[in-house]
């Protein structure tokens, strides 16, 4: 007689501020017969490190050929049926907030072709309508529906008080990854971009909250937002800060944090500089001194 499957429940606070994700999760998971232990929770910290809507698990080692984790936003589809030869009907619906498409057609070998229609969500509509937005029409609401803007993103940024957003603007913003959960936690660490651009820009160079609140622990929670998005173009980090501190450089200013690493000076190339001068080199000093091609012995 075959065995049957045990199945393990999860309840798990997830708060990953990297993303701005922040969900209670309730999980159901199947172990399979001959799984271990620790695949299965391999499987559930990667569910939760790669979290986002319409995440699944797939049927496990029942099915060898499916990944572990798959994204199941296709209501309704046979990949059996897609997969086997010969045309066999395809039906499919994808439902998200700001409309549906229904469609259908014949496939095999996992190639497809036939016809869709779309539905706009009239009620997601009168939601964008009563928070200041004017009405999208059918293509605006199209492309929502394909990058899935959602209720949430609208409510944080009226909560946060950012501008009303244009359609094009919330499209723009949920096609980079701004949600809730980002805004949220954006405004969490003492951030609030003055504009919707600005935002846009901060998620499009994924500047984090997690990777602010690593400058507010170095007493530098007050920059500007422009000065955030010359830090993250050049990948300045904690961490290179922290290195400058260990160097004997405290408290250093945005500019010169972005002139040094314009420059290639490293925390290593200040300490070394400093053995080897009498005088402490000052932040300026070190930039001239890596311009000119200084190196210290």
């Amino acid at each position: 007689m075959a065995l049957a499957a045990t199945i393990y429940t999860f309840d798990i606070e997830l708060a990953d501020t990297d993303r701005g994700a922040y969900e209670t999760l309730a999980l159901r998971v199947a172990r399979h017969p001959s799984e271990s232990e620790e695949f299965l929770v391999t499987r559930v910290l990667a569910y939760c490190l790669e979290y986002t809507d319409g995440l699944a698990f797939s049927t496990g080692l029942s099915n060898p050929d499916e990944p572990a984790l798959a994204v199941r936003d296709l209501a309704g589809l046979d990949l059996g049926r897609l997969r086997a030869q010969g045309n066999q009907p395809v039906r499919f619906a994808l439902a998200r907030e700001a409309g549906r498409l229904d469609c259908a057609g014949t496939g095999s070998h996992s190639i497809a072709s036939g016809d869709c229609r779309f539905t706009v969500d009239a009620g997601f509509s009168n939601f964008l309508v009563s928070r200041g937005m004017r009405r999208p029409s059918e293509s605006e609401s199209f492309s929502m529906m394909a990058v899935n803007a959602r209720r949430d993103i609208v409510e944080a940024l009226h909560a946060a008080r950012y501008p009303v957003p244009t359609a094009d603007e919330l499209i723009s913003l949920t096609a980079v990854g701004v949600d809730g959960g980002y805004v949220a936690g954006l405004a969490r660490v003492g951030y609030r971009p003055s504009n919707l651009d600005t935002l846009l820009q901060f998620k499009a160079l994924n500047v984090t909250p997690g990777w602010i609140e690593g400058f507010v622990r170095h007493g530098m929670g007050r920059m500007d937002p422009d000065e955030l998005v010359q830090l993250k173009a050049l990948d300045i980090t904690a961490d290179y800060i922290a290195g400058f501190e260990r160097a004997g450089y405290r408290n250093l200013s945005p500019d010169q944090l972005v002139q040094l690493k314009a420059l290639g000076v490293t925390p290593g190339y200040a300490a070394a500089v400093r053995r080897g001068m009498a005088e402490f080199p000052t932040p300026e000093r070190l930039v001239e001194l890596k311009a000119i091609g200084f190196r210290p012995r």
